[in-house]
């Protein structure tokens, strides 16, 4: 366990009120939040954000929240939102933050299910999609409360309200306040992003929030009070366990990064320690540097060639346990020092030394890539139902491609389709019903089935394969994991994203989005003016390197998961046009939707070599059988 700091009690019986009490007390001069105003940082330390929580905590008391009552906060990650939502915590309140691009139908559906009376908005744009709220019978809404005063209009600025709280404030009340609350009480509430259906409230108590918590840092090694570049929404489970009650528990340092786009200037100025991306993050920035690298003098790229295979090399003695040769180990720290660390801290990457990603299937090639920088990213698997981290690699013990082993206390098994099954005391109770009574999702045994498919190889490492209800069925009656056979197809660096369809389909088509940072700098490599990129995709000689690309990645799949036909596009896909997530996770149902007609007219022509329902599927096109293409990992 890195963590050296005092606990006051036992794991199971910690609060974050209790957390917040120890910082003040204990490390009350240590940096606790910054944020940027206007060329600098501002910062808080330990002592003034427990001093502003308890003068909010007034101000919303005022206001009239009481115990256990749910407040709805939408506001990106600025100050305002952080320590509102440790004075409603205080307060015993649950604090329940809503997705800044969630579509109007879910944020009145959440607005609705919640029963809050009170929302915290940031400004304008926020206050179009609830100001209708505030009207609707169907809503129990009754106020807002806007951080922008200027634009608050007829509502309760943010300001007044913490400055109501400091004429109001008595110290006992707040005292008094915190220390009532227990660890089996809620902590917050958390809707799901909403891959299909309506968001799932999701609630979590401080039980277990602060075992989660606990446990992760146990699998972790960081320097103490260690920065937390914080820049993925706070409605999203792993920021608020990296950007809230992981800080708390360390003692720990945020820099809040309120616009995500924001998030590499940042990275660039304060090289930090430490960082947490998404999938879809880790994909963009190997694109960027593979754009840099692609114009760089080809001597000077062998040099970089050269050092990423030594990096390389020694990060696969570490994952097999191995002790590093010692001219292995002496050639990687030459290479380092005068190769990867100059280039890496360009990026602001050169002082990492812990890295981690979770949501979805990490594509192997990205990990492999950032291996060979030295980076190795300790990937993860969890749900919002779980606390966030289920598994997890850690430095001592990690497979590339995987998820890790099981944080301490959660228990694993895989059902007969190998769907994954867990329980522990870091699993939610169950989900928040509109009347505010909780629906256990269990079963008899205790067991929450999570939807996700995957196997546990003979270390007890899991491999993800897909969601369950995301695996295709082909008319053939063959199970196909789309996410592998994107994820395979993206390892060429052109494309960016992928959607494979073929549910009740004689054979698979894809959706290809042709990247728009990789694609340009490929071509000025290749002496091909870039233009716009529609028109890009529609040069010889990148439509060529797509077409060899899925070849490619065709010959390392199984017949049935084979891309038979597909589509390029130039438009990439982001939460702001629907297609991914808020937390970038693929939404395939609002892709099919959209390209539809573009899917359909893939299969409008029979395919010149139909697909024989009784042929081996390990068969090739020519039909010599060969051996099932190995997937992440070892079997």
């Amino acid at each position: 366990m890195t963590m050296k700091l005092r606990l006051p009690g036992r794991p199971e019986e910690l609060t974050i009120p209790a957390l917040l009490a120890r910082n003040a007390a204990e490390h009350g001069d240590l940096p606790a939040l910054s944020w940027r105003e206007g060329d600098g940082w501002t910062t808080l330390d330990w002592t003034e954000v427990r001093r502003k929580v308890a003068v909010l905590a007034s101000g919303y008391a005022a206001l009239g929240i009481e115990r256990g009552e749910h407040v709805l906060i939408m506001m990106g990650n600025r100050p305002e939102h952080w320590l509102t939502d440790l004075a409603l915590v205080h307060l015993g309140a649950v604090p329940v933050t809503v997705y800044g691009t969630s579509a109007p139908e879910q944020t009145a559906h959440i607005a609705r299910h919640s029963r809050a009376r009170v929302a915290v908005l940031e400004g304008a744009g926020e206050l179009d999609r609830w100001e209708p709220l505030l009207a609707d019978e169907r809503v129990p809404l009754e106020r807002l409360v806007v951080a922008e005063a200027a634009e608050a209009g007829p509502h309760r600025t943010y300001g007044s309200l913490h400055a109501s709280g400091a004429r109001t404030h008595r110290p006992e009340d707040f005292e008094k306040a915190w220390r009532e609350t227990r660890p089996e009480d809620p902590l917050t509430v958390v809707y799901t992003s909403g891959t299909t259906g309506d968001p799932k409230g999701v609630r979590l108590t401080h039980r277990n929030i602060m075992l989660q918590a606990v446990r992760i840092d146990g699998r972790t090694d960081l320097p103490e009070h260690a920065e937390h570049i914080c820049y993925l929404p706070f409605a999203h489970i792993a920021e608020r366990i990296l950007g809230i009650y992981l800080p708390l528990l360390r003692a720990a340092h945020v820099r809040l990064v309120a616009d995500p786009a924001a998030v590499g200037a940042a990275v660039r100025e304060l090289h930090p320690v430490q960082f947490f991306g998404v999938p879809r993050v880790w994909e963009k920035l190997a694109a960027s540097v593979r754009a840099v690298l692609a114009q760089l003098p080809a001597a000077q790229r062998e040099s970089i060639e050269a050092a990423n295979d030594l990096a390389r090399a020694r990060a696969g003695h570490r994952e097999r346990g191995e002790r590093i040769p010692a001219a292995l180990e002496a050639s990687y720290a030459r290479a380092k020092e005068q190769v990867l660390d100059p280039l890496l801290g360009l990026a602001g990457l050169d002082r990492l030394v812990w890295t981690a990603s979770a949501t979805a299937p990490m594509p192997i090639d990205v990990v492999r890539f950032w291996a060979g920088w030295g980076i190795t990213i300790m990937d993860a698997w969890g749900l919002t139902e779980t606390s966030g981290v289920c598994t997890i690699n850690s430095p001592d013990g990690f497979r590339l491609g995987s998820v890790g082993r099981p944080i301490e206390g959660l228990e694993l098994r895989l059902a007969e389709d190998g769907e994954i099954l867990t329980r522990g005391a870091t699993v939610f109770a169950g989900y928040l019903r509109p009347d505010g009574s909780v629906e256990s999702a269990h079963d008899a045994e205790g067991w929450f089935p999570t939807g996700d498919v995957g196997r546990l190889d003979e270390d007890g490492f899991l491999w993800l394969t897909d969601r369950k209800k995301e695996l295709i069925i082909t008319s053939n009656g063959k199970n196909v994991s789309p996410a592998l056979v994107e994820n395979t197809v993206k390892e060429h660096p052109l494309i960016g994203q992928a959607l494979v369809h073929g549910d009740g389909r004689s054979y698979l088509v894809a959706l290809l989005v042709l990247d728009g940072e990789v694609a340009p700098a490929w071509a000025a490599a290749r002496g091909i003016e870039a233009g716009p990129l529609d028109r890009l995709a529609e040069h010889p000689a990148v439509r060529a390197e797509i077409a060899a690309a899925v070849d490619v990645a065709n010959a390392r799949l199984n017949r049935t998961e084979q891309i038979k036909r597909y589509r390029l596009l130039t438009e990439e896909w982001g939460p702001a046009t629907g297609e991914l997530t808020p937390s970038l996770k693929l939404r395939r149902r609002v892709v099919r939707e959209k390209y539809g007609a573009l899917i359909d007219a893939l299969y409008d022509d029979p395919y010149e070599e139909p697909h024989d329902p009784y042929a081996d599927p390990y068969a090739d096109p020519h039909g010599e059988p060969h051996e099932e293409p190995r997937r992440t990992g070892p079997e």
